[in-house]
């Protein structure tokens, strides 16, 4: 390569890499850093190498106080914005802990040094709840190739098991599924597929999928398991799973205390239908999966929230509530 356009990238490198606004870099400290990399420069050049940056869109600001230099103002990335990435790569539990580090660090050199110091110091990570199957970036990308090309898929599946003397086991199982979707819900990914000696959809988490492999047999029409009849909806699916428990959809009817209305708009967006029934109760009607999740759901905020349709699911709850009571 020329040696003046390595020059001009070298200085870009270092301007990226080292200057923040609290922090730029002047000519000497330029020419220094050229000079550990084995190139020679002189200060005429390295405001001609600015320039030429500046030329193609860098943002590169001079300063003369309180120190003389340049630094870099924007960049594609912000500082609250990497903050954010690098809070969300922390709490996925999905992601092990030797590839949260990884995709931190890479999240970190977005910024200057300086800048990711200070962020380095303000995040806490828990690992106690991660994963530890390494091979997620590769099911990952196996699973996107086969939902674009409608294929099938067959991997192992692993779930852990512990018995009454506090013994750890594992049990595995080969699957053969169609997969539609890949679900990042409640801080875990979810694979969302069918079986098929099933005609359902169920959602299987990605960390306890192995041995991943792609077969050469179409995927089922999604329209031949579920409601959808083209393409998979996944803000729809998501909006109606709860805890991710498949189930069957079907019409809920909610009686609610008014004070509920913030944590129903919340869940099921502002397109839910409030009517008023009294002074202190709302009736809403929403679609979701009925399931185990579902009751959980309605559980937690005690006497607040009635089903009234269905009779079922009334009963649901009604029995899990007294199995709950049977054991204080």
């Amino acid at each position: 390569m020329n040696a003046s356009k390595l020059k001009t990238l070298m200085v870009y490198k270092f301007l990226n890499q080292f200057s923040d606004e609290d922090n730029p870099l002047s000519t000497t400290d330029l020419i220094a850093m050229l000079a550990n990399e084995g190139i020679s420069s002189e200060r005429k050049s390295i405001y001609s190498d600015v320039s030429a940056l500046k030329q193609i869109g860098v943002d590169i600001i001079t300063v003369t106080s309180p120190k003389r230099g340049f630094f870099i103002a924007s960049r594609t990335f912000q500082i609250p914005e990497v903050r954010l990435l690098i809070d969300a790569v922390n709490s996925a539990g999905f992601i092990t802990p030797k590839k949260s580090e990884e995709l931190i660090n890479k999240l970190k050199a977005l910024l200057s040094e300086g800048q990711a110091k200070d962020i380095a110091s303000q995040v806490y990570s828990e690992d106690v709840n991660k994963c530890d199957n390494e091979q997620i970036y590769i099911i990952i990308d196996q699973l996107d190739e086969a939902i674009n090309s409608r294929k099938q898929v067959k991997f192992i599946y692993k779930t852990r098991n512990i018995d009454k003397e506090n013994r750890k086991s594992y049990t595995t199982k080969t699957f053969t599924v169609s997969p539609y979707s890949m679900l990042w819900k409640n801080d875990r990914y979810y694979l969302v597929c069918n079986i098929a000696s099933h005609d359902n959809l169920i959602n299987l988490r990605l960390d306890r999928i192995n041995k991943i492999e792609i077969l050469d047999i179409p995927a089922r029409n999604i329209s031949e398991i579920s409601e959808y009849t083209d393409k998979f909806n996944a803000a729809d699916y998501s909006s109606k799973m709860f805890n991710m428990f498949s189930g069957e959809f079907g019409k809920v009817k909610l009686l609610c205390d008014f004070e509920m209305k913030e944590q129903i708009i919340d869940r099921f967006g502002k397109k839910a239908p409030l009517t008023a029934v009294d002074s202190d109760h709302f009736e809403t009607e929403i679609e979701a999966a009925i399931s185990d999740g579902f009751v959980s759901w309605v559980m937690q905020f005690g006497n607040k929230i009635k089903v009234v349709e269905p009779q079922y699911l009334a009963d649901m709850i009604k029995e899990k509530a007294l199995s709950i009571a049977e054991i204080y």
